[in-house]
């Protein structure tokens, strides 16, 4: 569930969001450039996000433009992912 994290890698974010199923997925969209954070694509799994940033996401089904508003410890279910962003398609 959130905690008061200041930050979080782009990579643990996006497992732990649910818009992967494992976290080496997860690495590996956030170094192929298909991850932009507030407008700039990143190549690095290594990016450190922080709440308020923008975080657009080309996925196979489409593309997600999502808000960081928190983060979690550890990978939970899916009604507990939610609280970590706000969709602002």
């Amino acid at each position: 569930m959130a905690n008061e994290l200041e930050r979080q890698r782009i990579d643990r974010w996006l497992w732990h969001a649910r818009l992967v199923r494992t976290r080496g997925a997860a690495a590996a969209l956030a170094g192929s450039g298909y991850v932009r954070v507030n407008g700039a694509r990143i190549d690095t799994p290594g990016r450190m996000v922080r709440p308020g940033d923008v975080i657009t996401v080309a996925l196979d089904r489409g593309v997600r433009v999502l808000k960081v508003t928190g983060f979690a410890e550890r990978r939970g279910p899916a009604r507990s992912a939610v609280v970590l962003y706000q969709d602002l398609e």
